[in-house]
């Protein structure tokens, strides 16, 4: 239906350095729908099971990827950012991607083409000018830490405390993904060092965690409190629609986000193709991916909420070990 696009991208250049994406089996089958499958394949990694611990290092429980592999017939792939965007940008004909050309006014948009698509993140000026402020973004109770250091490490996972959790995910040889986030009220005061805080906070916990911290450099992390979307009555207006963040911001406990706007993207994709227009294809475009979405960024939200209780941590780890007996969300 759409047979020129224009991907407009704020940034003046793709980025070079970032952390690393768990690509889960739903949006690996949607980037082998773009066709770039089995080079993310080729380029990422394989992620190995995981378990999460009490900061005294014994097991909660463990997460089982092989259980998930069986069910889907696909692991969880590790990839860094830069690499996932890089192949997707290669995938682009090359006038198709104009960088350095943010989008300020998308209602002049609507007159030039037949169709806008704002996947321009949490805080999108697209749902802004759909929603103005009537559904706004709404702090997750937490601030977070994360970064990469040059570390080997042979298995990932979460350790958490009382109001407080730290994770690993190996990143490739010589590199691992290291996140840290603390139940903390709206507002507070950011630390004058941000690594003295982390080993005040972390320090005393159970091996490789003080390793990770010994590792980290001050340029090396990133420091930010942890919103989410509330939920949208549509995606779409006319003709315009919203993907990923724009339409369903999510915290970060599942590991969900860029895999839902990737599988958003080839749906939208889908719907254009098969619908007869472009409202009717932005109507079964909502119809097919509102629900899912808004049901994976509530369990995140209470995934997060539940990492993060300080009280009555036994019930705790028996709802986490119920959660998780059903294998982990493909």
């Amino acid at each position: 239906m759409c047979s020129t696009v224009t991907v407009r991208e704020r940034s003046a250049a793709l980025p070079h350095t970032g952390t690393g994406l768990g690509i889960w089996p739903g949006a690996m089958r949607a980037l082998d729908a773009l066709g770039v499958g089995d080079e993310v394949r080729r380029r990422g990694s394989r992620q190995a099971g995981g378990s999460i611990r009490r900061p005294d290092g014994s097991r909660i429980a463990t997460v089982d990827v092989e259980r998930l592999e069986r069910r889907h017939g696909e692991p969880v792939h590790l990839v860094a950012r830069p690499v996932l965007l890089a192949v997707l940008a290669g995938a682009l004909p090359g006038p198709a991607l104009r960088l350095d050309a943010p989008v300020t006014g998308p209602g002049s948009l609507r007159d030039a083409y037949d169709l806008v698509v704002g996947a321009d993140g949490i805080n999108s000026v697209v749902r802004a000018q759909m929603y103005g402020q009537r559904y706004p973004l709404r702090y997750a109770g937490a601030v977070a830490w994360r970064g990469v250091v040059d570390l080997d490490l042979a298995e990932g996972g979460e350790t958490w405390g009382r109001g407080r959790k730290f994770g690993l995910t190996p990143a490739g040889p010589g590199r691992t993904n290291w996140y840290a986030a603390v139940r903390l009220p709206e507002g507070h005061p950011a630390p004058p060092d941000d690594r003295a805080e982390l080993r005040r906070l972390f320090g005393d916990w159970h091996p490789p965690v003080p390793r990770v911290l010994d590792a980290l450099t001050p340029d090396g992390i990133l420091r930010h409190e942890i919103h989410d979307l509330t939920p949208l009555p549509s995606y779409v207006a006319g003709r315009t629609a919203l993907l990923g963040d724009a339409a369903h911001a999510m915290t970060p406990d599942l590991g969900q986000g860029a895999c839902q706007a990737l599988i958003d993207a080839v749906a939208l994709a889908d719907c254009l193709r098969d619908a007869g227009d472009v409202p009717a294809a932005l109507r079964a475009y909502d119809r097919r991916r509102r629900r899912p979405t808004q049901r994976i960024a509530a369990g995140a939200r209470w995934a997060g909420r539940l990492s993060g209780v300080r009280r009555l941590l036994p019930v705790r780890d028996a709802l986490l070990r119920l959660a998780l007996a059903a294998g982990p969300p493909a």
